[in-house]
C-alpha cells in the first residue's frame, strides 16, 4: 500500500499531463492541388509549418476526397481550384474550399480556428508584401497575453490535474480505513477502547493528512520539473490552503466509510462523488457555460474553490488578499463536512 501511495500520484500525474490537453496537434490533412502554382505551394507550406497538421495525402482527384473523409483517414480537406494563382495576380478574392470532419465538433472547431488563423496570416503576408511601400492606416493592435504567454494548455492543465489527483488519493484512503476494518471485524477492539469519538476520528484522519502532504510535495516536484510548469505565486500559501482542501477530502472519505458497511458499497459512493467533481468544477469545462441551475450546485463541490486557488497561485501569483472568496467557502464546506464525519460515526454496533 505505502508504495502505491507515493507512485500512483506521480505516475497519474504523469499520464493525465500528457494524455489531458486542449492543444490538438498533428491532425490528418488531405490537399487537392488543382493549381500547381507558387502561391498554392506556399499556402501549402503555411499549413504544414505551423505544427498542427500533417498532410498525410495529397490526392489526384477530388472523389478520393470522399474515400479519405469517410475512411477517417483524413479530418481536414483542402481544395486549392485551378485559378487559385490567377485570381492572387488579379488582386481578386481567391477561394479555397475547407472540408472538415465534424464528428468530434471540440477537434472541427479547433482546427477551424488553426486554419482561419493561418488563412489570415498568409492574406496579411501578401498584403503587406505589395503594398509595403503606401502608407499603413487602421487598426494596429498591440496583443499581450497575460499569465499564460505562450497559451500552453498544460499550464492550465497541470495544475488542475494536481487538484484532481490530490482528492482521488486522500479521500480513497480515507474512504477504505473503517470499511476495512468493519469488513476483518477490529472494529469491535476500537469501539471497546476507553478513547473518545473524537480521538478516533483524529488517529484516522492524521495519518492520511501527512500522506496527503507527501504526496502534495510529490505532484509539485513533478509538475514543475517534469512538465515545467512555473509556480509564480507562493509555494507556503499553496501548501497552506492545500492542506485546507486535504482536511476537505478527507472528511468527504471518512463520511463514506462511516456509512458504507463494505468496500464495494463504499467503492460505488466513492464513484458517485469523483464524477460530478470532474464534470462540474470547472476542472474540464468553463462553469460559465453550464445552466444556471447547474451554476449552484457546483457552489457546493470543494475542488471547484480549490481549481481556482492552484490555479490562481500557478500562472497568476495569486495572494491570499484576492482568494477570500474562495478560502472562505471552501474552508466553511470543510468543517461542515468533517463535522457530518464525526456525527455519522458510533461507537456503537
Amino acid at each position: 500500500m505505502l508504495p502505491m501511495i507515493m507512485i500512483a500520484p506521480v505516475l497519474q500525474l504523469i499520464i493525465y499531463g500528457y494524455a489531458i490537453s486542449t492543444t490538438i496537434s498533428n491532425i490528418p490533412t488531405a490537399v487537392y492541388d488543382a493549381s500547381h502554382t507558387p502561391a498554392s505551394r506556399e499556402l501549402i507550406g503555411e499549413i504544414r509549418s505551423s505544427g498542427y497538421f500533417t498532410i498525410h495525402y495529397y490526392p489526384s482527384a477530388l472523389r478520393q476526397i470522399d474515400t479519405l473523409m469517410d475512411d477517417g483517414d483524413a479530418t481536414v480537406s483542402l481544395v486549392i481550384p485551378p485559378d487559385f494563382g490567377k485570381n492572387l495576380s488579379r488582386r481578386v478574392p481567391a477561394p479555397v474550399q475547407l472540408i472538415v470532419d465534424g464528428s468530434d465538433p471540440n477537434s472541427a472547431t479547433t482546427a477551424l480556428g488553426y486554419l482561419q488563423a493561418i488563412f489570415r496570416r498568409y492574406s496579411q503576408d501578401i498584403l503587406t508584401e505589395r503594398f509595403s511601400r503606401l502608407p499603413q492606416v487602421g487598426v494596429d493592435p498591440r496583443i499581450r497575453v497575460w499569465y499564460n504567454p505562450t497559451l500552453e494548455s498544460r499550464n492550465y492543465m497541470v495544475p488542475g490535474i494536481i487538484a484532481l489527483i490530490m482528492l482521488q488519493i486522500t479521500m480513497n484512503l480515507t474512504t477504505f480505513s473503517i470499511v476495512r476494518e468493519r469488513e476483518r471485524g477490529t472494529i469491535e477492539q476500537l469501539i471497546v477502547t476507553p478513547i473518545r469519538r473524537y480521538e478516533l476520528i483524529i488517529g484516522k484522519v492524521l495519518p492520511y493528512a501527512a500522506v496527503g502532504y507527501i504526496d502534495v510535495f510529490l505532484v509539485l516536484l513533478v509538475g514543475t520539473q517534469v512538465f515545467k510548469v512555473p509556480i509564480l505565486g507562493s509555494v507556503a500559501l499553496l501548501l497552506l490552503l492545500s492542506g485546507i482542501f486535504l482536511m476537505t477530502a478527507l472528511g468527504i472519505g471518512l463520511f463514506v466509510s462511516s456509512i458504507s458497511k463494505n468496500q464495494p458499497q463504499a467503492t460505488m459512493a466513492i464513484f458517485f462523488i469523483m464524477f460530478p467533481n470532474f464534470l462540474l468544477s470547472g476542472f474540464f469545462y468553463p462553469i460559465a457555460n453550464m445552466p444556471q441551475f447547474i451554476q449552484w450546485i457546483t457552489y457546493l463541490i470543494p475542488l471547484r474553490y480549490y481549481l481556482v486557488i492552484v490555479r490562481g497561485i500557478f500562472l497568476k501569483g495569486t495572494g491570499i488578499a484576492l482568494m477570500w472568496n474562495q478560502v472562505l467557502p471552501m474552508a466553511a464546506l470543510g468543517f461542515i463536512i468533517l463535522s457530518l464525519s464525526g456525527l455519522s460515526f458510533h461507537k456503537r454496533l
